[in-house]
C-alpha cells in the first residue's frame, strides 16, 4: 500500500511541476511513477505492488470492454422491434472463497447491465445471477469462471 501511495504521490508531482491538472497528465505520471519506481533498488512491499498492479489494470480493461458491451447488446434489445431475450437465472459454484473478492465479483457482475446477483448462499460457494441473455447455462458459467473470477483471484490474491 506504501508503494501506490508513493506512487500515487508521484503523478501528483508529476502533474504540479508539469502545470497540467488533467486526467491523462496524472495516469501519465502515475505510468512515469511506476517506471520509476520499478527501476528503484529495493522497495519494502513493492515486488508484491509491481506483480499486481499490472493485473489490476488488466482486470479494470476487461470489465471495461464487459461493460461496453453489454450496454450496446442491452441498448440494442431495447431498441430493437422483436425481442431477443432469453432471462435466466444461473446458479454458479465459486471457485474463490475470499469474502473480499466475492464481494468485487458480485459487484462487477451486477455493475455489468444485463445481469445481477440475486444471492450469495450462506457458505459463499454459489451465486445465483439473473441474465437477460443466456442461451446455455453452462457456457454462462464457464464465461463468468473464465471471465470475472479468474481476473478478481488473479488482481486480489
Amino acid at each position: 500500500m506504501r508503494v501506490f501511495l508513493l506512487n500515487l504521490l508521484l503523478a501528483i508531482s508529476w502533474s504540479a511541476l508539469t502545470g497540467n491538472a488533467t486526467l491523462t497528465n496524472l495516469c501519465f505520471g502515475f505510468f512515469i511513477g511506476y517506471l520509476a519506481l520499478r527501476v528503484s533498488p529495493s522497495l519494502p512491499g513493492g515486488s508484491k505492488y509491481f506483480h499486481r498492479l499490472p493485473r489490476f489494470a488488466h482486470l479494470s480493461v476487461f470489465f471495461l470492454q464487459e461493460l461496453v458491451l453489454s450496454s450496446l447488446r442491452a441498448a440494442y434489445e431495447v431498441f430493437s422491434p422483436k425481442l431477443k431475450s432469453r432471462p435466466m437465472v444461473v446458479r454458479i459454484p465459486l471457485e474463490i472463497t475470499d469474502r473480499n473478492q466475492i464481494f468485487i465479483l458480485t459487484n462487477l457482475i451486477s455493475l455489468t447491465p444485463g445481469t445481477m446477483v440475486l444471492e450469495i448462499t450462506r457458505d459463499h460457494s454459489e451465486l445465483l445471477v439473473h441474465t437477460m441473455f443466456v442461451d446455455d447455462p453452462e457456457a454462462f458459467r464457464e464465461e463468468i469462471h473464465q471471465g470475472f473470477e479468474k481476473r478478481v483471484r488473479e488482481a486480489f490474491s
